[in-house]
């Protein structure tokens, strides 16, 4: 009698996840929560273009499945992904699924939006697009990142990010740095918890603003006087043009 090999005990779980996300509303929902923001049941809804009733079913299945969280606020159900490591699931499986020439926009909002979210985007909670991946590659450029062995800040990357007042989280668990595949520009940019803070100062400063209520950003003129002052990028080298990307563009 042959001997049969003991089925590995994460095949089950692992099948689970991906049936989770082999549903198209389920994975726009997953790809427009990469803002990193909570969104409401209704927006996510309208993003996926589906009716309430249906998103809510569909929701039900991501929380359970640990995907994402929930929280209440009123008649108000609000989602967010559950953390970070479930938003880097999401943005590369996102890379993965795009091996070849991307599929061309069938209209001309999907064109706009997908043009708004290679030039710039939020990733979860850290840039990415062509502006991540400018950022990434000038601060290698000046020493202050490494990617030789792994993505990780040097010493004058420490001190550059003091310098610029951004507090660093060096006693988290998670990662200070570490690459995030870019499905745009397949490239790794600048993710972990210097790439967060980073993305938040970017913002909280005003050298970017978000397009619309979706993931994309523009760099604004102060932003290109900061990136050129810090970072030596050449404003001409960095797209700043906008459009419209509202939230049913989010689910890139």
């Amino acid at each position: 009698m042959a001997r049969t090999t003991p089925r590995d005990p994460a095949a089950p779980r692992l099948a689970a996840l991906a049936a989770l996300l082999a549903d198209e509303t389920r994975a726009s929902f997953c790809l427009a929560l990469l803002d990193g923001r909570a969104w409401t049941a209704g927006e996510l809804a309208r993003a996926a273009g589906v009716a309430a009733s249906t998103a809510s079913e569909h929701l039900d299945r991501l929380v359970e499945g640990g995907l994402l969280a929930e929280e209440r606020q009123g008649r108000h159900r609000y989602l967010r992904l559950a953390d970070g490591r479930i938003a880097q699931l999401v943005e590369e499986l996102a890379a993965h699924a795009h091996p070849g020439a991307p599929v061309p926009p069938r209209t001309l909002r999907e064109s706009s939006l997908h043009h708004a979210l290679a030039r710039g985007r939020t990733c979860y909670d850290h840039l990415a697009g062509r502006l991540g991946i400018r950022i990434t590659d000038a601060m290698t450029e000046r020493g202050l990142l490494r990617q030789d062995t792994g993505f990780a800040l040097t010493d004058a990357g420490l001190e550059w990010f003091g310098a610029l007042g951004v507090p660093l989280d060096t006693a988290s668990r998670r990662p200070l740095a570490r690459g995030c595949l870019d499905w745009t520009e397949r490239r790794p940019h600048l993710a972990g918890t210097s790439g967060a803070a980073l993305c938040r100062h970017v913002l909280d400063a005003g050298w970017c603003e978000r397009v619309g209520t979706g993931r994309a950003v523009r760099t604004t003129s102060a932003g290109l006087r900061a990136l050129s002052e810090h970072l030596g990028i050449e404003p001409a080298t960095v797209d700043t043009a906008g459009g419209s990307a509202g939230p049913e563009g989010s689910a890139a």
